[in-house]
């Protein structure tokens, strides 16, 4: 494989807030390419700046072989994007929304109409594609954004958070369907997400960042397999945290609010000889280690409390993407 993506000390500043910080990433051709992290840990600002929307404050970046900072338009020429907010235009049909945006794309008028078949076909929307966008469900809205986003043909396609506010079966969908067009296609995507199971079903290899930075980066079973043991969650109001670190087999613990997080050699084996130090407890799960496990171990929290906080970072986005627009 050849690389399509590559950083180099990739950084941006928005006042006294570096949302990106010295970031390094290699993306390959035909990889599904996810960077996970809570809000606020500057995926959406990195992808701002690999499509153009955004100046770095310094570093390098390359997507495609373009220079970020000296061939922006051959870069935007080159790639997709789907953003979080649906963009779509409510009054007009599917089929009349691509056929919009193929003319800005500047597709052909004697290739436009196949291809918006094609696509349409790919998503299974095509018995839908003459009625309103006002008409389709949350996830028919999103599905007719991912093929808009594959009207030029790019050779990377960026989805920003693409699941964001579905239901669980919706994303399920969703996720289905971004496979079959990286198939189909032979695009690259790179996918911003803050949930674990869907950077963990759909991506090739992951970088998790946090604080602007890329803490462990890997394919999803290795980053799993680097945790080391399994996850004991324990909930007791008699945790003693000196007795448990002085077991052996206990590699790594945080204890908040009356609830335990211990990651444990060969928990099968060495459970009751953990129980026996901890008096009553109220409930015990054990379990193989998440990517939930992988942010815990390296940050020190989860990442599914972090993704329920608001964002001063994506505010600092969009005053930059407004400021960039005037």
């Amino acid at each position: 494989m050849s690389a399509v993506i590559k950083t180099n000390q990739l950084t941006k500043i928005f006042g006294a807030i570096k949302a990106v910080d010295n970031l390094n990433l290699t993306v390959e051709h035909g990889e599904i390419f996810g960077l996970l992290g809570p809000n606020g840990a500057g995926k959406t600002t990195t992808v701002g700046m690999l499509t153009t929307i955004v100046k770095p404050t310094s570093g390098t970046a390359e997507v495609n072989g373009y220079s970020i900072s000296a061939e922006p338009g051959r870069v935007r020429k080159s790639v997709g994007i789907v953003f979080q907010d649906l963009s779509l235009d409510s009054m007009l049909t599917g089929r009349e929304n691509l056929e919009l945006s193929a003319q800005l794309y500047g597709v052909s008028r004697n290739q436009r109409r196949q291809r918006i078949d094609e696509l349409l076909e790919l998503v299974k929307l095509t018995g839908r594609a003459d009625s309103q966008v006002k008409t389709y469900s949350g996830g028919m809205k999103r599905r007719l954004e991912l093929v808009r986003g594959l009207l030029h043909r790019p050779k990377v396609l960026f989805l920003d958070e693409p699941t964001l506010g579905l239901d669980p079966q919706s994303r399920e969908v969703i996720w289905e369907y971004i496979g079959a067009m990286a198939a189909a296609e032979g695009t690259t995507i790179v996918l911003t997400t803050h949930y674990m199971e869907e950077a963990e079903q759909m991506c090739d290899r992951i970088a998790i960042i946090d604080h602007g930075q890329v803490i462990k980066e890997g394919t999803p079973e290795a980053l799993k397999q680097a945790v080391g043991g399994d996850m004991v969650y324990i909930r007791s109001a008699h945790l003693s945290e000196a007795s448990i670190k002085a077991l052996s087999f206990v590699k790594r613990i945080q204890i908040d609010d009356g609830r335990a997080a211990i990651m444990v050699e060969k928990a099968s084996a060495n459970l009751p000889d953990l129980l026996a130090v901890l008096g009553p407890i109220d409930s015990v799960e054990v379990h193989s280690p998440t990517l939930n496990d992988v942010f815990l171990a390296y940050t020190g929290r989860h990442i599914r409390d972090e993704a329920a906080s608001s964002s001063w970072f994506d505010d600092a986005m969009r005053v930059s993407i407004q400021g960039n627009n005037r």
